[in-house]
């Protein structure tokens, strides 16, 4: 079945979510949210992965046992496709792609690719043109001056204090989410994206700690 968006009964449930976010609430509006949120999302995944990659649909389910938020559900639907990202909640939707968080080996890798005058320079061409774009770069955190090590009036100092570095954008709820135009919208990050993710691959790389069990790999 085709992706044809998300009916106003999705936003509603995640509103009715946040206002009583029970296993109550939940049992009782189990079938709207399978039908009516998770249904949807699982036809707009099926249609990005030939072209964007592998596709993970996350849990509704929150990790309480850090918390102090005991609040047994999440108030969005997430999903990865390739190097990107997409969320439905009740403000809306959004979507980003890049590295969000970078392990420490990664984090060293950016810094010196941003440091570095050719490389850096490169990056901060396309940060510009995906700004000009209407996006927002942002990630994980950022440090309050430069990391130790590089000079703290660094010409591009911002993008050194980054901890990681994705593109992002909302978009607030409208008639449109409820017609095949929310993928449109999706597409077109992810597209504006392909340059920082191309730049991301050749000079970070994946985590070597990743057989290690790093939380960031």
């Amino acid at each position: 079945m085709a992706f044809r968006g998300w009916p106003a009964e999705a936003l509603e449930f995640y509103e009715g979510l946040e206002a009583d976010n029970s296993r109550t609430y939940w049992r009782r509006n189990k079938t709207v949210y399978e039908q009516l949120v998770r249904a949807p999302m699982e036809q707009l995944l099926a249609e990005l992965e030939p072209d964007w990659g592998p596709v993970r649909l996350f849990r509704p389910y929150r990790d309480v046992r850090f918390s102090s938020d005991k609040s047994p559900y999440k108030t969005h639907i997430g999903a990865m496709v390739g190097d990107g990202y997409v969320q439905l909640s009740a403000d809306g939707l959004a979507a980003g792609s890049g590295m969000w968080e970078m392990s420490p080996d990664q984090l060293d890798r950016y810094r010196r690719a941003v440091a570095h005058d050719r490389t850096g320079r490169a990056l901060a061409r396309i940060v510009a043109t995906v700004r000009e774009a209407g996006l927002e770069v942002t990630g994980f955190g950022a440090l309050k001056t430069a990391p130790r090590g590089y000079p703290k009036d660094h010409p591009r100092v911002e993008l050194l204090r980054l901890k990681g570095i994705v593109t992002w954008r909302e978009w607030p709820a409208g008639a449109w989410l409820g017609t095949a135009k929310a993928k449109d919208r999706v597409v077109e990050l992810f597209r504006l994206s392909v340059p920082l993710n191309q730049w991301l691959r050749a000079h970070v790389g994946p985590s070597g700690l990743a057989a290690e069990g790093h939380p960031g790999a």
